[in-house]
């Protein structure tokens, strides 16, 4: 008589035919409209930066996987993606051994240092770009290839400034002349205020690309195209990127006017930078978000409080990158106290 094996296991058990690496080289897939966008705008160089970091990413995830006599598990796809979003966050021009490093950190010390995927407590490419940010801040801010077709601004001017970073510039000048009156040329306020202006209507160029930045934070469109995908596939939750977004735009319009509270441009500050590729494509990462619907709704929004607070009032710019990693770290007493009630118990 045959005997039968049983996979015995502890609950609760799902069963669903998802896997792996089916989800994450979809994700891959999500993300290649905005990949084929950074190579038409930025030029062949941004292919490059793309291959060292995916190549990198590959490498160090194998290599670590060798020498610990681990299962190599490269072909599920999670080094794949890492090696990409982290290419994302990086300028057209950096050079080739900055995504190099910035992978086998993320691959290293961000996920295979806590035991491979499934137990990274923050985005391993995240952690990677804060590395990066924090040990060659001049490759990663100054950014010196305008797309095509536009300018690095945004608007017409002539600078290395990417539209937040013009915009905060601008800000700083007019709290200067009010903090300091008749300090400050009356033709710098003037041209301040003649950029914040032509910032707020560039809403066209920020949509499709015709502005500065990382690789692939440049066309909305473009990223809203995989991110239509991946609710196609619900592979990603609205609560997150709707609280994420949504706070910003509240917040920003509340307090980033000039001109005192509720004068500020939310729509500008949602297109601008890196928040519609961190609120869809890196918070909602499934290992290092929440699994309770509250705890996505906080996640979200303490996301868009932190990015708002760095925006505004921080030394940078930009704010997604800190945000996301910092309420990673929130996640497991997110989900511990948004935990539903068990069905048929009385929640205290």
């Amino acid at each position: 008589m045959d005997e039968k094996v049983w996979k015995v296991s502890t609950s609760p058990h799902l069963a669903d035919r998802e896997s792996i690496p089916k989800i994450m080289w979809l994700v891959a897939l999500s993300l290649a409209p905005a990949g084929i966008g950074a190579v038409y705008f930025f030029g062949a160089h941004a292919a490059w930066v793309i291959f060292w970091a995916v190549a990198a990413a590959v490498g160090t995830e194998a290599a670590i996987q060798k020498l610990m006599r681990k299962p190599v598990t490269v072909y599920d796809g999670s080094a794949f993606v890492t090696g990409l979003l982290l290419a994302y966050n990086l300028p057209a021009e950096a050079p080739f051994w900055l995504p190099i490093i910035g992978s086998a950190f993320a691959i290293g010390l961000g996920k295979q240092v806590f035991g491979g995927l499934g137990y990274n407590p923050m985005n391993p490419a995240l952690l990677g770009r804060a590395f990066l940010l924090a040990s060659w801040p001049t490759h990663m801010t100054i950014f010196r290839t305008p797309p095509r077709g536009g300018t690095i601004s945004g608007i017409d001017v002539e600078t290395g400034a990417t539209p937040l970073n013009l915009l905060k510039q601008a800000h700083d000048v007019l709290h200067q002349a009010k903090v300091a009156p008749g300090e400050v040329p009356a033709q710098k306020i003037a041209d301040a205020m003649t950029h914040i202006g032509k910032l707020y209507e560039s809403y066209g160029n920020l949509f499709w690309g015709r502005v500065g930045g990382c690789l692939g934070e440049t066309s909305v469109f473009l990223l809203l195209l995989g991110a239509a995908f991946l609710f196609y596939k619900r592979y990603i939750d609205l609560r997150i990127p709707v609280g994420y977004i949504g706070t910003v735009a509240v917040l920003t319009w509340m307090f980033g006017g000039s001109e005192g509270l509720f004068t500020g441009n939310p729509l500008f500050h949602v297109l601008a930078g890196g928040l519609i590729l961190g609120a869809f494509f890196m918070a909602t990462d499934m290992v290092t978000s929440p699994v309770t619907p509250r705890g996505k709704w906080i996640f979200g929004i303490g996301c868009g409080v932190i990015t708002v607070i760095i925006r505004l009032i921080g030394g940078y710019p930009e704010g997604v990158s800190y945000s996301i990693l910092l309420m990673n770290l929130t996640v497991p007493l997110l989900d511990r106290y948004t935990k539903p009630a068990i069905f048929g118990a009385r929640k205290r």
